[in-house]
């Protein structure tokens, strides 16, 4: 140990609250500090104990959001900071408020964005996992296309079954761009049995720029798509979100800005 963990070590906080045996057999194990355990009546009262508890605990908090955050495959996205409320027709922003707390999972409910292309659908959805992994919730994002080829390209009923844990096991899955292709019914087969496992259990946020009366072309001939539909809807939270597409508008900013320093070619003489 080197003089600067020694030194603070013997000189923790003295406003720390006293340590009860109870707590402190509790917080070793957790920390699987079995040594220590064993000797917890022994190591009470040292000083030190409270800061070495302190420092595990933050360690593995650490640690355990690193491999949430990185489990979750986010990817990079925008903070909800730089939304434009402004610019969507129609947004209710208590809802959206209100699903940032992710409070929907303590009902295992699910929340399902709609609206057209380019207004932030999936920025949102991103913004709601990445809310629910710092309070301590494990997430996976997916867009419906990545999760679908993978489980259809599965060769065996028990590497199926297996597979499925990886979009089942979450607190918090999200589906994003269910619409955006169209599907035969052995993929909508394959959506409707997560569906199927995660309901009433595990909360789904799922995004989407089709109304669920347009489902049917997003899987055509699929005898589940009713059921589906019902299971998502059933104790769900839906955001509509309507407006031009956001991303058009920075575009047409961007070329905006880039006119002025493209100098006109002189014409041949």
């Amino acid at each position: 140990m080197n003089a600067q963990m020694t030194t603070t070590l013997s000189n923790p906080p003295t406003t720390a609250p006293p340590l009860s045996l109870e707590s402190v057999r509790q917080r070793l194990r957790r920390a699987n500090l079995y040594g220590l355990l064993a000797q917890a009546e022994q190591i009470l009262h040292e000083p030190w104990l409270a800061h070495v508890l302190e420092i595990e605990e933050s360690e593995r908090q650490r640690r355990s959001l690193r491999r949430r955050l990185d489990g979750a495959r986010l990817g990079i996205f925008k903070p909800l900071a730089d939304f434009d409320y402004d610019w969507p027709e129609e947004l209710d922003r208590q809802l959206l408020d209100e699903l940032m707390t992710v409070g929907f999972l303590s009902d295992a409910a699910n929340v399902i964005i709609v609206g057209p292309n380019g207004l932030g659908k999936t920025m949102l959805a991103k913004n709601i996992l990445h809310q629910a992994i710092l309070r301590g919730h494990t997430a996976r994002f997916t867009l419906a296309s990545d999760m679908l080829h993978d489980l259809a390209a599965q060769d065996s009923s028990t590497q199926l079954t297996r597979r499925l844990r990886r979009y089942t096991t979450p607190a918090v899955l999200c589906v994003d761009e269910v619409g955006y292709l169209s599907y035969d019914s052995r993929y909508a087969d394959l959506l409707f049995e997560v569906i199927t496992r995660r309901y009433q259990q595990r909360g789904t946020v799922l995004t989407t720029n089709k109304p669920f009366g347009e489902w049917n072309q997003v899987f055509p001939n699929a005898a589940c798509v009713v059921t589906l539909v019902d299971r998502l809807v059933h104790r769900s939270e839906i955001l509509n979100i309507a407006g031009p597409s956001y991303r058009l508008k920075e575009a047409q900013e961007r070329a905006a800005r880039r006119k002025p320093q493209r100098s006109p070619k002189k014409p041949k003489q």
